[in-house]
């Protein structure tokens, strides 16, 4: 396939995906393709899959269907989790032409450039047992942050997850290959912020001997950027020295994301979690005792098998009396090859989406409880380009969400601000301050409703 063709690219899932994107979008343009917009007509798509629920799934196909209508001659290539879970399945959707699993998918440009577009699909997707390399990654093209991949696997076997079959065992690279690949982007990427992604982060260094503290010490003596922020890790892997060193770093943010997935002992046994509520209520108390104003996060699964209505009770009090930021929730969906699917006592969907109604609600009560803490009081705020009729938005160093009259050279800029008060749409206003904490922006056009 000749080079300057139109390449397209459609990320489906987590943060770790859109890192991995952004990796592969760069060895296309350093082919000589152009990259061009999913709607563009490109000769090329690529879609980068995700398969945590059904719909990840039905969304791969309408994406197939869709690139066929705006460009019925294109080459579509679907990667990513369902590529490697159900490669055969994929190929059978009309209009792909390429299938590549966890092992294969770095090396699109080479498949591509091997296989002209035919009436059958190509699948190259290896058993997941031979998938235990480590291929750094990371996002661009965001002026604000990158989304900088430290760990790749799980060596986890949660019974409602097929993420191991998916992505093979936990890896990553050592410390000093790490370091190296964080100077290397920022050398290239001129941004303010690196959040630190991975399928279970907090075990990176598991098969080299070191750990994932060594590893945030070392980017915050060694990586001159303004901030880290940890997208997400395990209750049981947060240890007391890392809680301790973030609430001490001037470099990692006060934010944690902790899955809990249940607050209720029963569900988590069936769900085969490594920890008992009582561990992440600690975890959730240290915390908050070291750094006070820190946002957390909890990822919660309802509907799973056998979650009682007593169960889903206990879950829900647990959840009101933690003192968190926000949920993200999700509705339980069956997955094959896992061990949740064989488990009786199935949860009706109406009332899935009853209990997930309930922890929206509960979410939106904590989310607005923790920023009115937060009025009053001084934060630095990263503006980002996103805008919205007169204004940009941008969040704080503990992910409280912000806006302010739109000014083109604030983006990418992190200034001082105080938090005035929160609009109808649950997003604080602010007023900002110069370094001598004098206004010098008019606190009457930061109050606009």
């Amino acid at each position: 396939m000749k080079t300057s063709r139109r390449v397209a690219f459609y990320t489906l899932g987590c943060k770790l995906n859109f890192s991995e994107t952004s990796t592969i979008a760069r060895s296309f343009n350093d082919a000589g393709y152009i990259r061009v917009e999913f709607e563009e007509s490109p000769d090329v798509y690529i879609i980068n899959t995700c398969s945590v629920t059904e719909n990840a799934d039905k969304k791969c196909k309408s994406l197939v269907k869709r690139a066929m209508r705006i460009s019925p001659h294109a080459y579509v290539v679907i990667i990513g989790c369902y590529a490697q879970l159900k490669p055969s399945e994929i190929a059978e959707i009309p209009g792909v032409d390429l299938v590549l699993g966890a092992n294969e998918k770095f090396n699109v440009v080479q498949y591509i450039e091997n296989n002209e577009k035919s009436l059958e699909s190509t699948v190259h997707a290896c058993e997941i047992e031979s998938v235990n390399t480590f291929i750094p990654s990371y996002s661009s093209g965001d002026r604000t942050r990158i989304f900088f991949k430290i760990q790749d696997g799980c060596d986890y076997s949660c019974s409602f997850c097929t993420i191991p079959l998916a992505r093979g065992k936990s890896r990553s690279a050592t410390i000093d290959e790490t370091i190296l690949e964080a100077k290397t982007l920022l050398a290239k990427e001129q941004v303010q912020e690196i959040v630190l992604t991975g399928v279970n982060t907090g075990d990176f260094g598991k098969y080299n001997g070191e750990n994932f503290y060594n590893l945030i010490k070392r980017l915050d003596a060694e990586i001159e950027v303004d901030r880290f922020r940890v997208s997400s890790i395990e209750p049981n892997l947060l240890t007391d020295e890392v809680i301790k060193f973030v609430s001490e770093s001037k470099r990692f943010v006060p934010h944690f994301h902790v899955p809990l997935q249940s607050g209720s002992n029963a569900t988590l046994r069936r769900m085969r979690r490594r920890y008992q509520r009582e561990l992440y209520k600690s975890r959730v108390e240290l915390i908050k005792t070291l750094i006070p104003d820190c946002c957390i996060g909890v990822d919660v699964i309802v509907g799973f098998p056998g979650e009682t209505d007593e169960e889903f009770l206990d879950s829900y009090n647990f959840l009101l009396e933690l003192n968190i930021s926000y949920l993200h929730v999700f509705t339980y969906s069956e997955r094959a090859n896992t061990h949740a699917i064989t488990l009786d006592e199935i949860v009706p969907d109406s009332v899935r989406a009853i209990r997930s109604k309930q922890l929206h609600s509960l979410s939106d009560k904590k989310k607005r409880a923790f920023y009115e803490s937060q009025l009053g009081k001084t934060t630095e705020v990263l503006w980002e380009a996103e805008r919205n009729g007169d204004f940009m938005y941008g969040f704080s160093s503990n992910y409280v969400k912000l806006k302010t009259p739109y000014q083109m050279d604030k983006v990418n800029k992190i200034c001082t601000v105080t938090i005035d008060q929160i609009d109808t749409d649950g997003i604080c206003i602010c007023s900002e301050i110069d370094s001598a904490n004098s206004i010098y922006s008019n606190p009457t056009l930061c109050i606009q409703q």
